[in-house]
């Protein structure tokens, strides 16, 4: 383990002194900072706060007929990998396990009207994205109840997936949808290892085990395998917007090809079913609901105890800076290599 930190040491070491670009890094790891930090503050008074959060989502639903709004913005990822309650300070709001406890919730709640999906994101993995999409229709088959969802500026990949769900999808005229398709991305450092004279020596059970590793090239066996895994994974997305989008797969597969369009052309593609701004869609929306113009739109989370103090921490996070070596370090060691994601580069 030592020799191992000692060589990532090296490394970033000779990439700060070649590259220079010190300065970039950091304002680009200033995010990263806050939701590290965050998360720290977020532990450390999850034990004061959490009962009383728990307490007060179970009872917050309203009481009078309502809609759920789900916010589906940001990253769409793991509850523990820093979203949680702490959605401003971490610079996103996705919550994964809030949602899937919400629709649960909802499935038993005779008040509730329905549930629309506010989609903001660039998407996410593959499997928080399955998941809630697969917790969504099972809402609509035990309910009956509709699901819609409206795209503000972009609504890519994982969040397109999620929508898949959904009965009508309302966009914003200058939103970025689409981006149908699967990525994994790695990063190697073997040739500047080699000329560092640094060797990671991995001791394996088979020839495939340490594939994707940072200091080794990709066999061609290595470079199917992958390959076949997100192929899988795309045909499955394909599937999903053949049946939500009611389109021959042929035709999903063809606009499939991991482009981003706009909402113009997502609407002559039948990826969505209309383009309007976010007041007239819940205008609409509040019809097909059968509601009032002032109808009650229910945010799960966003009113818990905790929330209260996200935008305090994200400040005093921003007070506390690392050294250029440190995110560079934190860069090297932290590349989620390897990880089948429905995401929008």
């Amino acid at each position: 383990m030592k020799t191992k930190q000692t060589v990532v040491v090296i490394i970033v070491v000779v990439l700060f002194l070649v590259t220079g670009v010190g300065g970039v890094i950091s304002a680009h790891y200033n995010n990263k900072l806050a939701k590290e930090q965050a998360k720290e503050l977020q532990d450390a008074f999850s034990g004061m706060f959490g009962s009383v959060t728990k307490a007060k989502d179970k009872a917050s639903y309203p009481t009078e007929k309502f809609v759920a709004r789900l916010d589906i913005v940001g990253t769409i990822m793991p509850s523990d990998s820093g979203t949680s309650y702490f959605s401003q300070a971490t610079g996103g709001q996705y919550n994964h396990d809030l949602y899937m406890k919400t629709i649960n919730d909802l499935i038993d709640n005779e008040n509730n009207t329905g549930i629309l999906l506010y989609v903001n994101s660039p998407g996410g993995t593959v499997y928080e994205s399955d998941e809630l999409y697969e917790k969504l229709m099972e809402y609509k088959e035990k309910t009956k109840r509709p699901v819609y969802a409206y795209f503000a500026s972009e609504a890519c990949s994982g969040g397109y997936y999620i929508s898949m769900a959904a009965d009508k999808i309302y966009a914003n005229r200058n939103c970025w949808t689409g981006s149908i398709g699967v990525i994994v991305s790695l990063t190697n450092y073997k040739e500047l290892m080699d000329k560092l004279g640094v060797k990671e020596i991995d001791i394996t059970s088979g020839r495939n085990k340490a594939m994707g590793s940072a200091a080794a090239d990709l066999t061609d066996e290595q470079e199917k395998i992958l390959q076949s895994l997100v192929d899988e994974a795309y045909d499955q997305f394909t599937g999903i917007v053949s049946e939500g989008r009611n389109l021959p797969i042929d035709t999903v597969k063809k606009l499939a090809d991991g482009r981003i369009y706009s909402a113009q052309q997502a609407l002559d593609s039948k990826l969505i079913d209309d383009i309007m701004g976010e007041e007239d869609a819940l205008a609409s929306l509040n019809k097909d609901f059968g509601l009032d113009e002032d109808a009650e739109y229910f945010v799960p989370g966003g009113d818990s105890i905790s929330d209260m103090f996200s935008s305090l921490f994200g400040k005093v996070s921003s007070m506390k800076e690392k050294s250029e070596l440190e995110m560079l370090e934190e860069m090297m060691n932290d590349s989620k290599n390897g990880e089948l994601m429905y995401y929008a580069k």
